[in-house]
Parts: C-alpha cells; structure tokens; sequence
C-alpha cells in the first residue's frame, strides 16, 4: 500500500488505520488502560475485542489495543443528543 498524499497534505479525518502505521508509531494500550479511558469494565473490553468490535494484538496471554482504535471507535460511537 503507497499512501498518495503529499508531504503537506492532510490525513483524511479517520486518519490512517493502526494497521498501516509503521509499528514504532502505533501506541498500544493495555486492556485496563482502555477501560479506564473509556469508562467501563475490563470485561466490556475484552468483550468488544473477541466480539471484533475493537481490534486488538495478543501479546502473549494479554491483549494490547491500539490507541488510536479507540479513539475511533468512540468517535463513531458518539450521539448527538437534541
């Protein structure tokens, strides 16, 4: 994959995907980081990552989150209330 963009141009909104960032870039977060961030369980994380919901690297027996994915997925996530 070859990114188009020049060297001034701005990213899309979205931003790359963690996937396509080069590995030293990417910050992971622990399951506990992300559930303290997102304010909920440990549980309700490691359930959105097996659901697919939120992606995440197995790190031995642990799991690891990309940052970025979760900001992602709380900005798609996000309602207007009227």
């Amino acid at each position: 994959m070859s990114d188009k963009r020049g060297a001034g141009e701005p990213a899309d909104e979205t931003g790359p995907n963690p996937v396509d960032l080069p590995l030293a870039e990417v910050k992971f977060l622990t399951v506990a980081e992300v559930a303290a961030v997102m304010r909920v369980s440990k549980m309700t994380v490691y359930r959105m990552v097996h659901s697919g919901d939120l992606p995440a690297v197995r790190v031995g027996r642990s799991f690891r989150v990309p940052e970025k994915a979760v900001h992602e997925y709380l900005r798609a996530a996000f309602i207007e209330a009227g």
